[in-house]
């Protein structure tokens, strides 16, 4: 049985007070027993993370890394700064990164390697553009990006990580895939994985991120392929972040 996974992306956003007042309200709202929970923080924010959380059932993470351990890359951030942190988890290939940054899928397969060579989880984002869903080639952009991973990492490194469906469309948008829509897309994806290897593809935690909220989050993860969700906007809330991450069980 996957154990479900709820991480929050705050993207670029948040105050010192704001991160103060968040981490207190998911320390004392948020039930962690048979569920796991994340935060991906801004780079700045990280000790902060770290001294709220240390001790606490809840993880945290980085959205982001760079493949090399150190260098000349004025503005990055290694996995090895990371850890000093106590990052566990680090985000690779989110869709902001692939578009408006030109992160392409060689680059991402590369952070991915990187971050399990370095013993941090990498979560994994794919996900189609309105565009492509459009086209009917959702399944054909989803498996390319998981297939370049795959081919860098292989099962070994699959068994390692988690992979967030996030639909491009949805993000920040208000609109959200069904869950019927969201599920065979899970399906697929795990339908994909298990061609290579049957039981790392079923044991693999597939999240869904696209303007997950309270509301929706319970339907959503009652589906049999939706582990959890990589969200938003929602987890800058401490009521609808608390109360999707009490809605998943298994």
């Amino acid at each position: 049985m996957r154990t479900p996974f709820i991480a929050a992306n705050w993207k670029m956003n948040g105050t010192r007070s704001e991160v103060a007042e968040l981490l207190a309200g998911f320390k004392a709202g948020i039930n962690t027993e048979g569920r796991q929970v994340a935060i991906f923080a801004p780079f700045v924010f990280l000790p902060a993370v770290q001294e709220a959380l240390q001790g606490s059932d809840i993880a945290w993470g980085a959205q982001n890394a760079h493949k090399e351990a150190s260098g000349a890359y004025t503005g990055e951030v290694s996995l090895g700064m990371l850890k000093e942190f106590g990052c566990q988890y680090v985000l690779a290939g989110h869709s902001e990164r692939r578009t408006l940054f030109g992160e392409t899928d060689y680059i991402v397969a590369d952070k991915v390697a990187a971050a399990l060579a370095a013993g941090v989880t990498p979560v994994l984002c794919i996900g189609e553009t309105l565009q492509e869903r459009e086209q009917g080639i959702t399944g054909e952009v989803c498996r390319r990006q998981l297939g370049t991973v795959l081919d860098v990492v292989g099962v070994e490194g699959f068994r390692k990580l988690v992979v967030a469906y996030e639909p491009v469309w949805a993000i920040g948008t208000g609109k959200t895939a069904t869950p019927e829509q969201a599920q065979e897309t899970h399906a697929e994806l795990r339908a994909f994985l298990a061609e290579t290897d049957a039981d790392m593809a079923a044991g693999l935690q597939i999240l869904y991120g696209g303007s997950m909220k309270a509301a929706n989050a319970a339907e959503l993860m009652a589906q049999s392929d939706i582990d959890g969700g990589l969200v938003g906007g929602a987890s800058l809330k401490v009521d609808e972040f608390t109360g999707i991450c009490n809605a998943a069980a298994r």
